[in-house]
């Protein structure tokens, strides 16, 4: 803490001057500082500024990154949800429209040839079904075809342990509820949706010698694979969509926590820019006046020290 000091008129140690200058040092320090930190609007720019809150800052930092990268994660998994869940939608109401077919194929007002022609028809639709199964990807991958799966980093526990969101869209997954192999390729001709015997090609085979699967011996059985077929179809897609509300949940919740990290990080590390305002003018105001108390550290050397032509002179003493 400087403190006031004289010693007379001494040439060869001007302490006052001294004393002057290093308050004026110290207002410049000052000064550069508080320029700084409005400039870049931080409180904390180096690990001097502050150790402490330099080492919390940077934790605070990392971990929202973190939480940063698991938002994306999210969105990746809600994107995965939401395409596989559009395409059993579509194909749901695809296999509808069999089903509707099948049912008017059982009415004995139907004569051999509008039988025929309705199996042909709900055909056509089976391929659409294999259609959608094969251009129903994400990630260059197809989710539908029976061999998905996926887990998904949706957080990160104070060890930074991984937290997983597991999406298995596989043909044995369990969670599915069903008592068969959940398969919606229309190609197999072993089973269809969980149902075994079930084989959508068969419906190309119906011609007016062999109705097939739309005889009037098969027509019950055919309706009732079509009926748990859907009800298959609709317990994946139900699957899906408690998954996809998970994640929406867990989309909130990170957005939520980002936003108070960067809140915690910013009542740290920010600088406020009304105090260090302040801080700036009154430092100028100190240096300023450093400045003229150092103009006025000078003393003036009498005549008798000089000749008699010179002049007056004044000298400053260092």
């Amino acid at each position: 803490m400087p403190s006031a000091v004289t010693n007379g008129a001494s040439i060869r140690t001007n302490a006052p001057t001294g004393n002057a200058y290093n308050p004026l040092d110290a207002a410049n320090r000052d000064i550069a500082l508080r320029q700084l930190r409005l400039s870049t609007g931080k409180r904390i720019n180096s690990a001097q500024d502050d150790v402490a809150g330099y080492i919390t800052s940077r934790a605070l930092k990392a971990r929202n990154g973190a939480l940063q990268a698991a938002l994306n994660a999210v969105g990746d998994a809600s994107s995965v949800t939401n395409i596989a869940q559009d395409g059993l939608d579509n194909i749901s109401n695809i296999v509808q429209q069999i089903k509707d077919a099948a049912s008017t194929a059982s009415s004995g007002a139907l004569g051999t040839d509008e039988k025929v022609a309705l199996a042909k028809s709900a055909y056509r639709l089976a391929q659409q079904i294999q259609t959608i199964v094969d251009s129903t990807v994400f990630g260059g991958r197809q989710l539908l075809d029976g061999t998905f799966s996926a887990e998904f980093v949706i957080g990160t526990g104070a060890t930074n342990n991984l937290l997983t969101l597991a999406v298995d869209l596989t043909s044995g997954n369990t969670d599915f509820d069903i008592s068969g192999s959940f398969d919606i390729n229309a190609s197999s001709a072993t089973s269809f949706a969980g149902v075994s015997g079930l084989n959508l090609q068969s419906l190309n085979s119906v011609s007016s010698s062999d109705l097939g699967i739309f005889s009037t011996a098969n027509i019950q059985t055919t309706l009732t694979s079509l009926a748990t077929a859907l009800n298959n179809i609709s317990k994946v897609a139900s699957y899906l969509g408690g998954l996809t509300n998970r994640l929406a949940l867990q989309e909130d919740a990170l957005k939520s926590q980002i936003t108070n990290y960067n809140a915690a990080i910013s009542r740290i590390e920010d600088a406020d820019v009304a105090k260090e305002q302040l801080q700036l003018i009154r430092a100028q105001f100190l240096q300023q006046a450093s400045i003229v108390s150092l103009w006025r550290k000078r003393i003036r050397i009498p005549p008798p020290f000089f000749s008699s032509s010179d002049s007056e002179e004044t000298f400053w003493l260092n």
